[in-house]
């Protein structure tokens, strides 16, 4: 009975725990969200309207969005994103988390590719990220070579590695499960991987 019970409880703690701690973080962001664009509904509107200010926020991300996938609206983007980049605090802040959410990006042609594995000799197999591919001329001969980038602490450490692309499989795993698999340190891989070419 006491084993049922504390196998059930473990259980329970693991199912439950996730999603509490999930649905809070979103409760939470919603409430910063909404507290920053409720008083400008509230004005508009002259009372308060509970969830308003998400709205707002979607319809403001949706507004930035349109203009940067037009050209006009691309080049001044652009602009005002060089004359930014003139602070230094704002640059210190700005550009590592502009480039970590850009390599997530799959419309990105410079964020991650494909989730990639490398038997390196002196490592043994490693799991990362393909970033690019790309050929290598030397002593009048051509190899493709593939840039891996391998995380060391959670997502935004890591190293980039070189490989030939001989030496690479990939997985049957997406960029989001790659991802998954480094912030759950490897638990959340299936039982069983394809490669694929």
């Amino acid at each position: 009975m006491m084993s049922w019970l504390r196998r059930s409880f473990l259980a329970g703690f693991f199912v439950t725990v996730p999603l509490v701690i999930s649905v809070a973080a979103l409760v939470w962001i919603f409430g910063i969200i909404d507290g920053f664009t409720a008083p400008v509904a509230e004005q508009i509107f002259g009372h308060r309207l509970p969830g308003l200010g998400v709205l707002i926020t979607l319809l403001i991300i949706l507004s930035v969005g349109a203009v940067a996938t037009n050209v006009i609206g691309r080049r001044v983007l652009s602009q005002a994103e060089s004359w930014l980049m003139r602070i230094p605090v704002f640059k210190t802040i700005y550009a590592p988390v502009k480039q970590l959410v850009v390599a997530f990006s799959p419309d990105n042609e410079y964020g991650f590719k494909r989730v990639v594995m490398v038997e390196d000799p002196n490592r043994g197999w490693v799991m990362g990220f393909l970033t690019k591919e790309f050929t290598v001329t030397h002593a009048g001969r051509r190899e493709t070579m593939i840039a891996v980038y391998i995380p060391t602490n959670h997502l935004y450490l890591g190293d980039v590695r070189l490989y030939s692309r001989e030496r690479a499989m990939f997985p049957d795993l997406s960029v989001e499960e790659g991802i998954r698999t480094f912030l759950t340190g490897g638990m959340s891989l299936p039982g069983r991987i394809e490669g694929k070419s």
